[in-house]
């Protein structure tokens, strides 16, 4: 009889929907909140101005500094690496951030084979309690949603092209997202009317995605917007159950990105109205108590150990990128 008892629990413990982790459990006390950046691999172009490092990955120092404004520090998380080397990592870290780039999903040992170890931990995590957050932007909200998909041969998302700076089309009840429930009236107005929201896209995610892959349960759209050629592709994204978030968009270029030729939206509503998704997110992060064993543990981990190199100057779209162990011989 306990036998029977303890499978009905362990039935509905698993059930869809019977897991919701809720923030209102887990108030926001980490005031020295720490951030995993997801690496990818090397682009094609920088590492043809880097060619006797060779490095392995990179992160633009623009998502680093889009988290340290909004009150949190860094530790870049390093691809190519093994479930365990990740499952540590977070043990450490207070949330995960996928930023957006140009790499494949279909690579061994790359950005999504780290994504997918990642987002399997941080389900593991939260299904115990331990409320662990992580946002993507762009790519990386794209890899969520192929992830939470299966990330099967067929990758769940379409082509869809967007160049241009757009506003935000807000869904009937965009507020009951726990993204969108307490951003400002003022900020609201600014992403709906305005042309704030910085696209850079080549494949985008739209609602018959979700229901392709039944995900319309665990996953709420919030807003929307449309591509250069008409196509309405979902811009903003959560998961009902799990603290995980997505914007097809770049908030983090409005304030760190320069490049003349790119066009992004510089003036103080966007800046205004394009920062609060990194305070968003941190905020969820100080949810999460996790910390480093040591001062001086967490000194070896920090981004502060790398030194940011101008790749603008260099014809790169990143005004600046941060290297990661570099596999070629060093011109000293």
């Amino acid at each position: 009889m306990k036998g029977l008892l303890f499978l009905f629990l362990l039935y509905i413990f698993h059930s869809r929907g019977a897991v919701v982790v809720n923030s209102e459990e887990h108030p926001a006390v980490n005031e020295r909140p720490i951030i995993g950046v997801l690496s990818q691999e090397q682009s094609f172009y920088l590492q043809g101005k880097f060619p006797e490092e060779n490095y392995t990955s990179y992160i633009a120092s623009s998502y680093v500094k889009a988290l340290e404004t909004a009150g949190a520090r860094v530790v870049p998380i390093l691809i190519g690496k093994d479930r365990e080397y990740y499952r540590d990592l977070m043990k450490k870290l207070n949330g995960v951030l996928f930023p957006g780039g140009a790499t494949y999903f279909n690579q061994s040992n790359g950005y999504a084979d780290a994504g997918q170890h990642i987002y399997e931990i941080a389900k593991e995590m939260n299904d115990v309690g331990d409320y662990f957050p992580i946002f993507g932007t762009c790519l990386g909200f794209e890899l969520l949603i192929i992830l939470a998909s299966g990330r099967g041969e067929k990758e769940n998302r379409i082509r869809c092209y967007s160049f241009s700076n757009l506003p935000l089309d807000f869904t009937d009840d965009f507020r009951k997202s726990k993204m969108f429930r307490d951003a400002p009236d003022n900020l609201v107005n600014i992403l709906a009317n305005e042309n704030v929201t910085v696209n850079q896209h080549q494949f985008c995610i739209v609602d018959e995605n979700l229901k392709a892959y039944n995900l319309t349960d665990d996953w709420k759209v919030s807003s929307h917007s449309d591509d250069d050629y008409g196509v309405q592709f979902i811009a903003s994204i959560e998961h009902t159950r799990y603290p995980f978030y997505g914007v097809q968009f770049h908030p983090e270029k409005n304030a760190f990105e320069w490049k003349k030729s790119k066009n992004h939206p510089h003036s103080l509503e966007a800046i205004k109205a394009n920062r609060y998704f990194m305070d968003f997110f941190v905020e969820e992060c100080r949810r999460n108590t996790h910390s480093f064993a040591s001062q001086a543990e967490e000194n070896r981990y920090v981004i502060y150990n790398y030194e940011p190199k101008f790749t603008g100057v260099l014809g790169s779209a990143f005004h600046q990128c941060y290297f990661f162990e570099p596999r070629g011989t060093v011109a000293r």
